[in-house]
């Protein structure tokens, strides 16, 4: 090849670069206003964003947040630490989701720490203490319209054998749906993959634990990011367990920050849980990969971008 065709086709290669990249940045433009024209618009599924997720926009006050959620689509929220918040706070944030039309996702038992009293160790002391928790979240539930409410067992008892504590726990299980039952309340056992000393590892166990309960009030709670962690193959998992999952949670892994920051595919995961008749809560459990005003709307464009299965 001569000098004047190398450099004639060179010219044309970088033509045809810059006119790629001219095609993708006007494309990456129309996504975006296309997610910005969906502002208010509700989405395919039910996301449930958290306390302070917006707290640059809306400011500090769980309420205003609410109320900033309820603007960009959701219509739902979770909150975790409901249980300990007062019953003044927890009447007003009810009435609040009654009025704009939303769903409280779960809060835990026990104000978040029921996992440090292992239930597998079947001391009477930590099942009691279990039993009137549960007690006090039907009446908190109440004052929220509340359906869900997350049990972690507790840690893996070195000193029993596997199946006496698999025993221990299905037995404060039992105790707990008994009184949840009545009140329509459904608790969901988190699978978690924080530390390897949880006694419930992977889908498959606690599926087993609520086989054993037997009760529509003790269900499986499939949070995504920690089963990507512990055993992967999400979508089969789900179905194999789906007949006793009640509850979702999402995190994107590594990082446990919104979808599309990590290796989950979770517009492909989210086309399947809706075609498969999914109407629960999808709680948001995870981070923000960036700071302040910018990363929350990140986060809402990163919702738009993987709810647009339909």
């Amino acid at each position: 090849m001569n000098r004047i065709e190398f450099l004639k086709n060179s010219m044309l290669a970088t033509a045809s670069v810059v006119a790629a990249s001219t095609l993708n940045a006007v494309a990456g433009s129309k996504q975006t206003d296309n997610f910005a024209a969906l502002k208010g618009e509700t989405f395919n599924l039910d996301y449930a964003p958290h306390q302070g997720m917006f707290a640059n926009h809306a400011g500090k006050s769980f309420l205003d947040q609410i109320k900033y959620m309820h603007e960009q689509g959701f219509r739902a929220i979770e909150d975790n630490g409901y249980l300990a918040r007062s019953k003044e706070e927890q009447t007003k944030i009810g009435e609040l989701l009654a009025k704009l039309n939303m769903r409280m996702g779960v809060f835990v038992v026990d104000g978040g720490d029921n996992w440090k009293t292992s239930l597998t160790t079947g001391k009477k002391e930590f099942k009691d203490h279990f039993i009137d928790t549960c007690r006090q979240t039907v009446e908190a539930a109440k004052r929220c319209n509340a359906k869900w409410v997350t049990v972690v067992p507790g840690f893996y008892e070195r000193k029993l054998p596997y199946g006496i504590q698999m025993a221990n726990v299905v037995d404060a299980m039992r105790a707990g749906a008994e009184i949840f039952e009545p009140h329509q309340l459904i608790m969901v056992l988190e699978t978690l993959s924080d530390t390897p000393e949880l006694f419930l590892q992977q889908t498959h166990e606690t599926y087993s634990v609520c086989k054993a309960v037997n009760s529509p009030s003790c269900k499986i709670l499939y949070d995504i990011y920690h089963m990507q962690k512990t055993e992967g193959n999400l979508i089969v998992n789900i179905d194999r367990c789906w007949d006793e999952i009640a509850y979702i949670q999402i995190g994107d892994n590594p990082g446990r920050n919104e979808p599309t920051t990590g290796e989950i595919n979770y517009k492909n995961l989210f086309k399947h849980l809706y075609q498969k008749g999914y109407k629960g809560v999808m709680g948001m459990e995870h981070g923000l990969s960036l700071k302040g005003t910018e990363g929350e709307l990140r986060l809402i464009q990163a919702y738009r971008e993987v709810d647009s299965f339909v």
